[in-house]
């Protein structure tokens, strides 16, 4: 199995060193990146196929083909660091997506995974298996399903009419409807799709062991194919909480994030995350976190206000990343930017984008706020404080302010939580609990 590790759009040559990659490998590499819903119309979302190597994009996670995996982990430094090792780098990516899907990964847990010698899919297996097995050796769920059955003698209640359309000259077997105590239910049908969707994926071979056990754990359980599950049906109660966590692990696992895809000859799978919107994603879970009892209200992609009209239709519709309000009033919108900052000694405007500066200030129109922010991860080329700096907006003096600021993406969330409550202390007409 030749596997690769890369870093958000770093280029790998072809060639057949422990640097480069076998062209073969890489053209099937390419072809399953080329089919994932992140690829986008030219087929390049994931990774640009050159005549000299492969370039990874902002989409983070792994690709494998037959005989090869590629993995890509997104640049995220602490202060001062300027080439973090891959295994901080996994630990913090997964960090990201336990906030984002309401995982809790304790440090037993973590401390006990492969950092160095498996790949953010395998981390997420681990992970996943030990949860289930140990919610499985509590034993798996149970809740009464209906049943419909001839039977030769009366079980529950007699369905009269099936007794008379169906049996009416067979007057031996009786139409019975019945509840039967069943693990057969939407709750296990999910898991199983998940432990039989890892069994064809996993290389690691303690993966492969645990998930062999878990197939034999649901073997009475009927396997639906992913797009036929029954969501919906699933009711988590008091009886059932412990299955809440690792229903939000399959929804990950199974997601539009997680394909399976096929052409021809050529199989391979996906485990894709694009990082533009989880660091959003991840933003919007600890503003929520920082502003809980502070009376302001947090709304993710809300907003929709149309920036332009013909006659009564509007057209360009705005959502912006998140909207802070206090009642009704919108008092902050932030936007977060999976982007580098330039430091002031290479470009007095820091690399921000003029659309990104207009957009911003759209927005501030738009929605009546006088304070807007672009919101950046903190890198190692940037000053060891995090970024806040204010600009008014249109004419000096303005009330109308453009903040752009980062946000420190090491160390434990408590920490993100409390930058940016500081933060957002600055910004906002009143104050934020500490």
């Amino acid at each position: 199995m030749i596997r690769r590790t890369l870093r958000e759009w770093q280029r790998i040559g072809y060639g057949d060193d422990d640097t480069t990659i076998p062209t073969a490998e890489a053209d099937r590499i390419a072809a399953v990146a080329a089919r994932s819903s992140f690829a986008g119309r030219g087929g390049e979302g994931v990774l640009e196929h050159g005549r000299k190597g492969l370039r990874a994009r902002g989409v983070v996670g792994v690709i494998a083909a037959q005989g090869c995996q590629l993995e890509i982990l997104p640049k995220i430094e602490g202060l001062g660091e300027h080439d973090a090792s891959d295994e901080a780098l996994r630990r913090r990516l997964i960090h990201m997506l336990a906030v984002v899907h309401d995982l809790r990964i304790d440090a037993g847990s973590l401390a006990q995974l492969g950092w160095q010698k498996d790949t953010i899919l395998e981390l997420l297996i681990r992970l996943f298996c030990a949860r289930l097995m140990e919610a499985v050796r509590m034993g798996l769920p149970r809740r009464y399903v209906d049943h419909a059955d001839d039977l030769p003698a009366l079980r529950g209640r007699l369905d009269v009419t099936r007794q008379f359309s169906r049996h009416a000259v067979a007057p031996q077997r009786l139409a019975c409807r019945y509840d039967e105590l069943s693990s057969d239910i939407a709750l296990n049908q999910v898991m199983r799709a998940a432990v039989s969707r890892l069994q064809r994926v996993a290389q690691a071979p303690d993966n492969q062991r645990i998930l062999r056990e878990l197939g034999f754990a649901y073997a009475d359980v009927a396997e639906v194919p992913v797009p036929a599950l029954r969501w919906d049906e699933i009711t988590l109660d008091r009886t059932n909480q412990r299955w809440r966590e690792l229903l939000s692990f399959a929804r990950l696992l199974l997601g539009d994030r997680h394909q399976q895809t096929s052409a021809g000859s050529m199989d391979g799978h996906a485990l894709l995350f694009e990082m533009n919107a989880l660091f959003e994603q991840y933003v919007a879970r600890l503003v929520t976190r920082a502003l809980a009892g502070s009376g302001y209200r947090v709304s993710a992609q809300g907003g929709h206000r149309d920036c332009l009209f013909e006659a009564d239709r509007g057209r360009f519709r705005t959502k912006p990343d998140l909207i802070i309000r206090h009642g009704e009033h919108p008092v902050l919108v932030v936007d977060t930017k999976w982007k580098r900052m330039a430091p002031r000694i290479d470009d007095p405007k820091q690399g921000i984008s003029q659309a990104d500066v207009y957009q911003l200030m759209a927005y501030s129109q738009l929605y009546g706020c006088r304070h807007v922010m672009l919101l950046y991860p903190h890198h190692g080329d940037l000053p060891p404080e995090p970024i806040c700096t204010r600009y008014a907006i249109a004419r000096e003096g303005a009330e109308e302010t453009l903040h752009v600021a980062t946000l420190v993406m090491t160390g434990p969330s408590r920490s993100h939580v409390d930058a940016l409550k500081t933060l957002l202390g600055r910004m906002l007409p009143s104050p934020v609990p500490a």
